[in-house]
C-alpha cells in the first residue's frame, strides 16, 4: 500500500490553482491506471479535466477537488506535520481517497469509485461537468477538512447587494446634496438586531459584510453607495429573504445573488458528528448518491500561509475511508 503521506507531499508539489490542474491531474490520473483501475478524464476546459475511476461500480464514490486557492505554498515536514497549500484543503484527502480506494480494491472489493474534480475552489465547474458523467454509485463520500468527523449537514449562501442612493454636490455646500453613504452607515449596525432562523443541527444563521462601496472622492458628497453580504443559511432561503426585506423596509435597493441551499448528510455510527459553516460541491453532485462529507484536517487552517493536516489524522483517515465505505456498502 502506498504511504499516504509521501503520496500527500508529491501532490502538493504539483503547483494547481483553479484553471490550471492540467499537472495535477495528468499526475494522479497515470497513479491510478498503473494500478488497475479503469480512468476517464473528461474534459471540463482545455487542459484540465475531472478524473474518474471505477471498477465495478454500484457502490460508493469518494470524491474531493483537486484545485487549491493561491498562492502556492510548497510541502514541508514540520514535527508531526506536513505542511503547505493543499495539505487540508484537499490534497492530503486526496491522497488519503487514493491510498483507501487501493486498498479495498487490493482486498477485492471492486464496488468503490473514486472521482476528483477541478475548479472547486471558483465556480465549481468541475463538479458540475462531472455531474454529466453515468454515476452508478448509491453513495457520494465528499472531501472536505471536517477534522475526521462525519458531517451532519452544511449551512447554505445567498449573496446579497443592497444600495442607497443619493445626490452628488460640491462638499462645500453640503444642502444642495444628500449623501448615499450616510443611511447605509446607519442601517448595517442594526443588522445584528433581526431575529434570523436558527436550526436545531446547523446553529443560527450568519451574515457577514464584504464590502462596502461608495462615494468617488472626498470633496464630493456621495451619490451611490453599495454593500454586499453573505449569509450563511440553515434553513429555506424564502424565510432569510421575508426578513430582510422586513428589515429594510425600502431604505435600500436589494439585488440577489447567487443561493447554495443548506444540506443535511447521511451518517453512520460509531463516527464523531458535528455540522460545518461551508459549502462544499455537494449540491452540484446529486447524481452520484446520497451525500456523505468527511475529511481530515481543519477548515479553520484552510486557505491560509500555514495551511497543514496532522500526519497522524492523515493516516487514520485512510483506516477511516475504508470504515466508511464497508459501512455503506453493508447497509
Amino acid at each position: 500500500m502506498a504511504d499516504v503521506v509521501a503520496l500527500a507531499a508529491e501532490l502538493m508539489a504539483i503547483e494547481s490553482p483553479t484553471a490550471g490542474e492540467g499537472k495535477i491531474v495528468d499526475y494522479v490520473s497515470r497513479w491510478l491506471v498503473a494500478r488497475g483501475w479503469n480512468v476517464t478524464v473528461q474534459e471540463v476546459t482545455p487542459g484540465r479535466g475531472n478524473v474518474w475511476a471505477s471498477r465495478a461500480g454500484g457502490g460508493v464514490t469518494l470524491s474531493t477537488h483537486l484545485d487549491t486557492v493561491p498562492p502556492y505554498v510548497p510541502p514541508r515536514l514540520d514535527h508531526d506535520r506536513l505542511v503547505g497549500r493543499g495539505a487540508c484543503d484537499a490534497k492530503g484527502i486526496a491522497a488519503a481517497m487514493l491510498v483507501a480506494g487501493d486498498a479495498l480494491a487490493a482486498a477485492g472489493e471492486d464496488r468503490v469509485d473514486l472521482l476528483f474534480v477541478v475548479g472547486e475552489e471558483k465556480g465549481s465547474d468541475g463538479a458540475r461537468a462531472a455531474n454529466r458523467l453515468p454515476a452508478t454509485s448509491r453513495f457520494l463520500v465528499n472531501g472536505e477538512p471536517t477534522e475526521s468527523k462525519l458531517a451532519v449537514g452544511a449551512k447554505g449562501s445567498l449573496r446579497v447587494h443592497l444600495r442607497t442612493r443619493g445626490r452628488e454636490a460640491h462638499s462645500a455646500y453640503p444642502h444642495l446634496g444628500q449623501s448615499a453613504i450616510a443611511p447605509m452607515l446607519a442601517l448595517l449596525p442594526t443588522l445584528k438586531d433581526v431575529a434570523w432562523p436558527v436550526d436545531a443541527a446547523l446553529g443560527p444563521t450568519t451574515v457577514n459584510i464584504g464590502t462596502i462601496r461608495g462615494g468617488t472622492e472626498a470633496n464630493i458628497i456621495p451619490g451611490a453607495c453599495e454593500v454586499e453580504l453573505m449569509f450563511r443559511l440553515v434553513g429555506p432561503v424564502e424565510v432569510v429573504k421575508e426578513h430582510l426585506e422586513q428589515w429594510l423596509d425600502g431604505r435600500a435597493e436589494i439585488t440577489y445573488g447567487s443561493h447554495i441551499p443548506a444540506q443535511f448528510f447521511h451518517t453512520i455510527d460509531g463516527f464523531e458528528t458535528s455540522p460545518v459553516a461551508y459549502t462544499s460541491d455537494i449540491p452540484l453532485l446529486d447524481r452520484w448518491g446520497t451525500p456523505l462529507l468527511f475529511g481530515p484536517g481543519s477548515i479553520h487552517v484552510a486557505h491560509t500561509p500555514d495551511e497543514y493536516i496532522d500526519i497522524g489524522e492523515l493516516r487514520a483517515a485512510v483506516e477511516g475511508y475504508q470504515r466508511i465505505v464497508r459501512a455503506l456498502l453493508n447497509a
